[in-house]
């Protein structure tokens, strides 16, 4: 189950809102999301939790580029609205590369070997050359543990050692944080 929270900063404090996601697919989305619930181009922060797995933060400036934080990569590429923030860029990968790859290896059909030959490498899993790619190690395995930007609400009094200690169910600390606890309680 998924629950999804929008704050919006405005002169007289904070207002919040629970969101549907249903028509959000992409970042750019959920970032025209929060930009919409914003009054004269404040911070919106937008929450969204899955159920005793992952939470993720994006904070909303205006017109600048959105700043994420999520608790648990792993867990959250495993979900739709975990993927949406699992940005490329977010993940250390080059834009588009991982689309790329899987399009020409449908294309030639590559199987890891040259010209349909069988490999000739060792059967054991060793490597016999040390500068050869680890063959268990996966450059575009997602990892485990907190991801993004840690800072991404210090200015808003949460520090980025206590987000770090956060687990699931963590809107009521971070609200409380931001002054805004009592107007989440009235929409949660």
């Amino acid at each position: 189950m998924y629950f999804a929270a929008l704050l919006a900063r405005t002169e007289d404090g904070w207002e919040a809102s629970d969101t549907e996601l249903d028509d959000v697919e992409t970042l750019s989305d959920l970032t025209d999301l929060a930009r919409e619930a914003s009054v004269d181009e404040d911070t919106v922060i937008v929450y969204i939790e899955q159920e005793g797995a992952w939470f993720g933060v994006v904070r909303v400036d205006g017109e600048e580029d959105p700043r994420i934080y999520v608790s648990d990569a792993s867990a959250a590429a495993r979900s739709s609205y975990g993927e949406i923030l699992l940005t490329d860029e977010l993940l250390g990968r080059e834009p588009g590369a991982e689309d790329e790859i899987a399009a020409l290896e449908e294309l030639v059909g590559l199987d890891g070997t040259e010209d349909g030959d069988p490999d000739e490498g060792p059967r054991d899993g060793t490597d016999t050359d040390a500068g050869e790619p680890d063959p268990d190690h996966d450059p575009d395995a997602v990892p485990a543990g907190p991801l993004g930007e840690v800072g991404v609400l210090t200015d808003l009094g949460l520090s980025e050692k206590v987000l770090l200690t956060l687990r699931t169910d963590a809107l009521v600390e971070i609200a409380d944080a931001l002054g805004a606890a009592e107007v989440l309680e009235a929409v949660r």
